[in-house]
């Protein structure tokens, strides 16, 4: 499990910084560091499995939240969003204590 989520991991960090050497070996490094932090934990302790789990919950932001973008002007950016890039609809927006707000092009109702 643990080396499965290593690869999820690098292959993410691939992802996410395609493009920025310098980002993308930094981000290996910090992945390599905390993985062999934990070398010394056993296979099947709870230890094991919440770092297992952390390691693939970073992995999936990473693919599909992190965006890089690129200045091309004065107050121009350039942003290189991918196939794994979460989009959402903006029609709805999800805010504190189970409150929804609709957002209709001409106003916000809070639902």
């Amino acid at each position: 499990m643990a080396l499965q989520a290593y690869r999820h991991l690098l292959r993410s960090t691939g992802i996410a910084f395609a493009g920025d050497a310098r980002l993308l070996h930094a981000a290996r490094v910090e992945a390599r560091k905390a993985f062999q932090q934990n070398t010394a934990l056993s296979p099947d302790s709870p230890e094991t499995a919440a770092a297992v789990a952390h390691a693939e919950e970073v992995a999936q932001i990473l693919k599909e939240n992190v965006v890089q973008g690129k200045k091309e002007g004065d107050n121009l950016y350039k942003l290189r969003i991918h196939e794994h890039t979460e989009r959402g609809d903006n029609d709805t927006i999800k805010i504190a204590n189970g409150k929804t707000v609709v957002i209709d092009g001409k106003t916000c109702a809070d639902r």
